[in-house]
């Protein structure tokens, strides 16, 4: 029998200006009860050589993000070893509840860690290449932000193109926040 962990809390204040969405957590995550806390999970090292923090922060503050304007989630709470032993239901069931999470929280951008996320969300651009970056497609009537999976298993895409990705979230935030 599989042990079963508790979901993570979701950290997000309403009008924050990014929701960071993960597919679902890691085990180890789940264990530590902190956002992407995998041993190889880069995020929190490219949150902050992006720019998006200003100092180095670790999974242990996922609960700090809202003081810097972001929230975090996740499409499906249930904690597994990877995405492979995820059900078509529970995507399903994840869409709906994000979507329930952005109409609440009302962020100015949401940011899907990967592609893998985005094609669970959009079955239409399965097949289709997509790259980093924001994307035509909205949900909510939220734009769209595909960055790379930081999880240390995305190990094809180079560190630094996932950087100059979070880097590219940096320039459209200050842009947004500057315009609207």
């Amino acid at each position: 029998m599989k042990k079963k962990y508790p979901p993570l809390r979701d950290y997000i204040r309403t009008g924050a200006l990014v929701l960071f969405v993960g597919i679902n957590p890691g085990i180890r995550s789940a264990t530590v009860g902190h956002h992407f806390a995998g041993y190889s999970n880069r995020f929190w090292k490219l949150l902050h050589e992006s720019g998006l923090v200003p100092k180095p922060i670790s999974y242990e503050q996922d609960v700090s993000l809202p003081d810097w304007g972001y929230g975090i989630t996740n499409l499906v709470a249930r904690a597994s070893a990877g995405i492979d032993d995820l059900k078509p239901r529970e995507y399903v069931g994840g869409r709906a509840a994000l979507l329930a999470k952005i109409r609440r929280y009302q962020p100015k951008v949401v940011a899907l860690a990967g592609v893998t996320l985005y094609r669970a969300l959009f079955p239409h651009r399965v097949g289709k290449r997509i790259r980093f970056g924001l994307q035509a497609e909205r949900l909510c009537g939220v734009p769209l932000f595909v960055l790379p999976n930081p999880s240390g298993r995305n190990a094809h895409c180079p560190y630094q193109e996932m950087l100059k990705a979070f880097r590219r979230l940096k320039r459209y935030l200050l842009s947004f926040t500057t315009t609207h």
